[in-house]
């Protein structure tokens, strides 16, 4: 893949409306949306959708959902993530011989929670009705598009990964992303019928189709078939939550995120260690990224051992977030590398859009299958790719992130969202699994300590914490940071494939002017549009 890091990317200016997110198709969409009237939030919502369809290797109809919403001077929270189905148990799997949870077939599928979050948000902030708000995404599913170059190379990717893959629970992935004759390469046009069919029901019942309707059948239908867990008593239950999001102060600016079990708290305890500290002003000088990844492996840690679904578990993000906890874990920070114990954080596959109006709304946005196409359940005449966030539950007896049924697994997906005395700053988020608080961590770092525009904050060098001593920086860091840091005592490898280190968005908003500044990450297909 391209290097993505170039002097010649320039940063978006507009006034009237903005939209950034991972593909270029839905970012016409949103701000097709924005031009007929709809506010930012109908914006996002049709990106959304939009997303489903002209990116499915990162997200789908059958995935979960969070978003950051500033309107009328506050900031709200929307927890769109699914829960386990009731036939669903560590006790279950055990008896199974299941000792962990795999990430492919039915175990790993817990209840979607995207098309509900849709609802959910038009409902309290829509304005534009909601049939109009999922037109893109229909069109385009129905019409087609043609591909562009990062969806085709990770679309040819997940083609290799799914070939093992066996099982009638699979067959319907095939024929709904391989079709006879299909080819995915950039410029090739894929179509999906069933998709448009099932957008279409969405559209029209407010997303009820989805979770009581004839959709919901069928998806009880074919897990009782092939083996799966859940039912259409799981689907009827399921509810967004509504949360408050959780901040960090960091040099004058508020940092916030959605609150557990989303694991936006490990951004916010890193930079709450690191801010007692002076950061050198390079923002590759080696000393300063060796704070940074040692503040990131303590906060994973907690994260690890703390971070779960707040339903059913008390998680202490008080003391987590709180100046004491922050210092006594800075003080374990010394000039060589250290082991914490937390689990490896390694994959992902998910998409993140933000979008601004001129009347003040501005959201922030994350949408996921998880690791790719998710589970490679497709339920058969749907388009519905069913996710595998169980992946990321454990059978440890007593443990926060313990699979227990009705249950919600510790979350990779992070919206982000920064202010300034009260006043929005905007929305920012980074993808990929649990690269994700390492880049909203270095976003916040890149844009307040180094002062850059959205677009080169995007798209410099980054660095991500994997495991143990275990550190991989870009292929394009200077080779004498990656040289320092072996030195100190971190376990460094170079790598090329960008992917690896996650896809991003940001808008900020000039609070003198309200002129928006946006960018969209160089490593993916990405654009920021506005008018």
């Amino acid at each position: 893949m391209l290097n993505p890091y170039s002097p010649f990317r320039q940063p978006i200016y507009a006034r009237q409306g903005m939209v950034a997110t991972s593909q270029p198709l839905a970012a016409q969409a949103g701000l097709h949306i924005l031009r007929e009237g709809g506010n930012a939030i109908d914006a996002a919502l049709a990106v959304a959708a939009a997303l489903t369809v002209v990116e499915p290797t990162s997200n789908g109809i059958g995935g979960d959902a969070f978003a950051l919403v500033w309107t009328q001077g506050k900031l709200h929270g929307l927890n769109g993530s699914g829960r386990a189905p009731r036939l669903l148990s560590r006790d279950a799997l055990q008896g199974m011989g299941i000792s962990e949870l795999p990430s492919k077939g039915w175990v790993p599928v817990t209840v979607p929670g995207a098309p509900r979050a849709w609802a959910d948000l038009h409902e309290r902030f829509g304005r534009l009705p909601f049939h109009q708000v999922l037109a893109p995404a229909i069109h385009y599913a129905r019409s087609g598009y043609p591909l562009s170059p990062v969806l085709a190379h990770n679309w040819r990717r997940a083609i290799r990964a799914y070939a093992a893959q066996s099982g009638e629970e699979f067959r319907s992935w095939r024929d709904t992303f391989t079709p006879e004759g299909f080819i995915p390469q950039a410029g090739q046009v894929w179509q999906s019928e069933a998709h448009a069919r099932t957008l279409e029901a969405i559209a029209r019942s407010h997303s009820e189709e989805f979770y009581s309707g004839d959709l919901a059948k069928r998806m009880d239908h074919f897990a009782k078939d092939t083996g799966g867990f859940l039912r259409l008593e799981d689907l009827a239950l399921h509810k967004s939550q509504w949360v408050e999001p959780i901040s960090v102060e960091y040099k004058g600016h508020q940092v916030w995120e959605i609150p557990p079990n989303g694991q936006g708290i490990v951004a916010l305890e890193a930079l709450n260690i690191l801010k007692g500290f002076d950061l050198p002003s390079n923002r590759e000088d080696p000393e300063g990224l060796h704070l940074q990844i040692e503040a990131m492996k303590l906060a994973f840690a907690d994260a690890f051992r703390f971070v779960g679904d707040m339903e059913h578990v008390e998680v202490p993000v008080q003391n987590l977030l709180s100046d004491a906890h922050a210092a006594e874990r800075r003080s374990l920070i010394s000039s060589t590398a250290r082991i914490p114990e937390p689990a490896d954080p390694a994959s992902h596959g998910t998409v993140y859009l933000c979008t601004a109006d001129s009347e003040g709304n501005m959201v922030s946005f994350i949408q996921s299958n998880y690791m790719g196409f998710g589970s490679g359940v497709v339920v058969p005449n749907t388009g519905i790719a069913l996710h595998n966030r169980g992946h990321n539950f454990n059978l440890i007896a007593g443990h926060p992130n313990e699979l227990k049924p009705r249950k919600r697994p510790y979350h990779t997906i992070i919206p982000g969202f920064l202010t300034r005395d009260g006043i929005p700053v905007g929305p920012f988020g980074v993808m990929g699994g649990f690269m994700q608080p390492q880049g909203h961590l270095q976003m916040v770092l890149n844009t307040i300590d180094h002062h850059m525009n959205p677009q080169v904050a995007l798209d410099a060098p980054r660095w991500q914490w994997t495991s143990g001593l275990n550190v991989q920086l870009e292929a394009h860091m200077p080779r004498h940071v990656a040289q320092a840091l072996q030195d100190m005592g971190h376990q460094v490898t170079l790598v090329p494939d960008y992917s690896a280190f996650g896809r991003g968005q940001i808008i900020w908003r000039d609070p003198e002017t309200g002129v928006f500044v946006g960018g969209s990450d160089g490593r993916t297909d990405g654009q920021t549009v506005g008018y």
